[in-house]
C-alpha cells in the first residue's frame, strides 16, 4: 500500500521548495542564481522533523541542495530533532556517511552523484559504501529525466549534479535489480516535473511498479509533481502499492494551497497495517 513520505529540502540553509529543473548552480555562490523558489520557510528544519515525528510520518528525507555550510547545519538540526529516524542526502560520500549516521543521528544516508565517475555508474563505489554503512542504512537516489527514445517505450536516465547532468544509466528492471543488492531503498525524483505541481509522471510511476525488485515493495519513493491527495490513490493503483509518494510545493506546510498535511497524514493512518 502506497504511503505518504515527508521531505525537508534545504537550500542556502533554509527549508525551501524549488522548481527542480532550475537548480543549475551551487548555493555557495548566490550571485546570478536562477533557481526558482516556490516557498522559503521562516521555520527551522527541526520544526518539520518534529512535525513528522508528531504524526508518525516515517521514512522522511532531508535533502541538502548545495554545498553551503548552512545546509549541513540545518540538516544536522533536523536529524538531531528526531534522532535515528530521518534519511539525509546531498553530498554524501564514503568519507562522511558514517559521520551523518553515527554523530548526527540520521537513520540512513542517501547517495547520488558520488556514485558516478564520468557519468558512468561506479559499481565499486556502490559496493564500498554499502559495505561501509551496511545495506540497511543505504539509500540510492536514482532521480531521472525523460529522454527521447527510438521505440514506443518511454526512457528515463539518471540525472546527477542537481539534475543537470544526464548519465549513461537508464532506468530498467535489470538496473534496479542490480542496484537493490546493495541498498535498502530508492529515492526517485522525476526532475522534469519536480516543483511544478502539474501532476505526477504517471508513466514513470507505472514503470517503477513494474520494475520493482522482489522484496523492494514499499521501498521506492517517488517525488515530483504531486498536486492532490488523490495522487496517493493514483500512485497506489499505478504501482500496485509498491511505490510511496512525497509532496513538496503543493503541500500547505510548504506554502501550497492544493494539499493539506492533515489529509496526507490521515491517509497513512487509514492505511497503516
Amino acid at each position: 500500500m502506497t504511503k505518504f513520505r515527508g521531505c525537508i529540502d534545504i537550500h542556502a540553509g533554509q527549508v525551501k521548495q524549488i522548481v527542480g529543473g532550475t537548480l543549475t548552480q551551487d548555493d555557495v555562490d548566490s550571485h546570478n542564481d536562477t533557481t526558482t523558489e516556490n516557498f522559503v520557510s521562516t521555520k527551522p528544519s527541526s520544526y518539520y522533523a518534529q512535525l513528522y515525528k508528531q504524526h508518525n510520518i516515517t521514512g522522511c528525507h532531508v535533502i541538502k541542495l548545495g554545498s553551503n555550510q548552512a545546509n549541513d547545519d540545518a540538516a544536522k538540526e533536523a536529524c538531531l530533532a528526531w534522532p535515528n529516524a530521518l534519511q539525509v542526502g546531498g553530498g554524501i560520500t564514503a568519507s562522511n556517511a558514517l559521520l551523518w549516521l553515527d554523530q548526527y543521528k540520521a537513520r540512513q544516508v542517501i547517495v547520488t552523484s558520488w556514485l558516478f565517475t564520468d557519468e558512468q555508474f561506479d559499481w565499486e563505489k556502490l559496493a564500498k559504501i554499502s559495505e561501509l554503512v551496511g545495506k540497511s542504512r543505504l539509500i540510492v537516489d536514482l532521480s531521472c529525466r525523460e529522454v527521447p527514445s527510438d521505440s514506443s517505450e518511454k526512457k528515463w536516465v539518471v540525472a546527477i549534479n542537481k539534475w543537470q547532468t544526464l548519465t549513461q544509466s537508464v532506468l530498467s528492471a535489470e538496473f534496479l535489480a542490480r542496484v537493490s543488492k546493495y541498498c535498502s531503498e530508492f529515492l526517485i525524483h522525476a526532475a522534469d516535473v519536480e516543483g511544478l505541481c502539474n501532476g505526477i509522471d504517471e508513466a514513470l510511476v507505472r514503470k517503477l511498479g513494474e520494475w520493482c525488485p522482489a522484496g523492494f515493495e514499499g521501498n521506492i519513493v517517488y517525488a515530483g509533481g504531486a498536486k492532490s491527495v488523490q495522487d496517493l490513490e493514483t500512485v497506489d493503483q499505478l504501482s500496485e502499492g509498491k511505490v510511496d509518494l512525497t509532496y513538496g510545493s503543493a503541500l500547505d506546510i510548504f506554502g501550497g494551497s492544493l494539499v493539506k498535511f492533515e489529509d496526507v497524514s490521515d491517509w497513512n493512518k487509514a492505511h497503516s497495517s
